[in-house]
């Protein structure tokens, strides 16, 4: 039987969602042990269930029971990896954080070089799979998500999709996550002003079970991503997105119907009849509808402005 847990937190947390992976857990929990031999520094791995109908819990509990440094949580049923990431994050007590999949694609021997960057003074250390040991049907559509992610982000990393990351626990801490979006993590964590790097990591080829993501996935990364681009550069001035859209619209609806007003008064008649006078009637309507999205969404931010719109780093001297 394991040995009573210590109140005492550790350095580092391992948080591992789990999905349908029994045949790696104990494999995955004996690459961890091995990893984290050589270093002094106290641990924890928390497994967190989201709802697998294998023995993955099971033999979490039996991990758990031989091995004081590991706990388990399990979900009432399957609510997706940023629920299990919440829940680990919200268990885990270390002053860093690492995640890590559980199909034993992530490598665990790469966990000190994650340790060594966070001491460097990054925040969140990004593992880049390269190279990407998947299916070219996984890996080219992902190339193209994580360069339109790239470009539109401005957050310079090549795998946003990685579940290998390492972190301060301040910003598991200010971070929420729900849906799809631990995939920008990182970019939420950048926007807050916290300091995000990358690291190449060693990728294994899938050993057991198979994916549980398919193509699905890619579609809604693109909605998720024009979420995220909306949360870190538009939350507290809705105005300036869709105000831009509303003048572009009305000023354009305004050019067609002034030409056809030009024509009438030269006597080119009617102009009723003409597609074009429908829209540019329509491109107004819309445009004035887009600027009165943004003054609603600008009262809504005033309303519920419930933090600072800001993030301190550090501070010195005396208060």
């Amino acid at each position: 039987m394991a040995e009573n847990r210590t109140s005492t937190p550790p350095d580092l947390s391992i948080v591992v969602p789990v999905y349908d992976e029994a045949e790696s857990l104990s494999q995955l929990h004996a690459e961890i042990q091995a990893a984290l031999v050589p270093l002094t520094l106290s641990y924890e791995v928390i497994f967190v269930d989201d709802g697998s109908r294998d023995a993955s819990w099971e033999i979490i509990c039996r991990l758990a029971n031989t091995d004081a440094r590991v706990r388990g949580i399990r979900l009432r049923r399957n609510f997706g990896k940023a629920a299990a990431l919440t829940a680990g994050f919200r268990a885990a007590r270390g002053k860093w954080i690492i995640t890590l999949d559980a199909d034993l694609q992530d490598d665990p021997a790469e966990i000190p070089r994650f340790l060594a960057a966070l001491e460097e003074g990054w925040d969140v250390v990004n593992g880049w799979k390269y190279p990407r040991r998947d299916p070219w049907t996984k890996r080219w559509p992902s190339r193209l998500f994580n360069w339109a992610t790239r470009t539109l982000t401005g957050v310079p990393l090549h795998d946003f999709n990685s579940g290998f990351k390492a972190y301060h626990r301040e910003v598991v801490q200010e971070i929420r996550i729900y849906g799809m979006l631990y995939r920008y993590i990182a970019v939420l964590a950048a926007w807050r002003g916290f300091r995000v790097t990358e690291i190449k990591v060693h990728h294994r080829p899938r050993r057991y079970g198979r994916s549980k993501f398919g193509v699905s996935r890619f579609a809604i990364g693109f909605f998720d991503l024009i979420t995220v681009l909306f949360l870190t550069q538009y939350t507290w001035r809705p105005l300036h997105l869709f105000g831009s859209l509303g003048v572009v619209s009305l000023l354009a609806g305004t050019a067609i119907n002034v030409y056809l007003t030009v024509l009438w008064f030269l006597g080119q008649r009617p102009i009723g009849t003409r597609p074009l006078l429908t829209l540019g009637v329509l491109l107004m309507i819309v445009g004035v509808q887009f600027i009165s999205f943004g003054l609603l969404g600008e009262m809504i931010a005033h309303v519920a402005l419930r933090e600072e719109p800001y993030a301190i780093r550090d501070t010195v001297g005396e208060e």
